[in-house]
């Protein structure tokens, strides 16, 4: 059972309601991710691999400077974690066909492996989250998500979602 089964206030934007939403995505957050944080630990990783497996997944052949701009994260950080991640044979790169500068990245069979263990960990947490609360709720939760990310970077979105 939800904590919070009532509807929004019509009052939502009071600082109540806002801090509550904050309270809720902290708390969300860091649940949805407790398991993927131990497994990762598991292997002495963090987050940032996990986010850097995550985005090669989706996309394979992705370059790096895009990489870059999905994660939002300095040159060097992305370097320590892509370097850690080619090292332990998880993500391999290759020179891209029509620019050579260009470092192509892919994840190997054992990064897959490890990219898909860590998403059925988080499918299982929201797809339980989502049956509970059921699809107009789960729209709403796309919604002001989405209005979190600034309208420049929405394009990333689509382009995630094929679109």
């Amino acid at each position: 059972m939800p904590v919070s089964p009532s509807p929004a206030s019509p009052l939502f934007l009071r600082e109540a309601e806002i801090r509550r939403g904050v309270e809720l995505l902290f708390f969300g957050y860091g649940h949805l991710l407790q398991a993927v944080d131990e497994r990762l630990a598991a292997d002495g990783l963090g987050r940032a691999h996990h986010r850097a497996l995550y985005f090669i997944a989706r996309q394979p052949g992705l370059t790096v400077s895009m990489l870059l701009s999905l994660l939002g994260i300095t040159k060097q950080s992305l370097g320590r974690a892509l370097g850690e991640l080619t090292t332990r044979g998880l993500v391999e790169t290759q020179v891209g066909r029509d620019d050579r500068r260009q470092r192509l990245l892919r994840l190997t069979p054992a990064g897959t492996a490890l990219e898909a263990e860590l998403f059925g960990m988080l499918r299982a947490r929201l797809s339980a989250a989502y049956a509970e609360a059921g699809p107009p709720a789960v729209a709403g939760f796309w919604q002001v998500l989405e209005g979190l990310v600034p309208p420049a970077d929405r394009p990333m979105l689509m382009k995630l979602r094929g679109g």
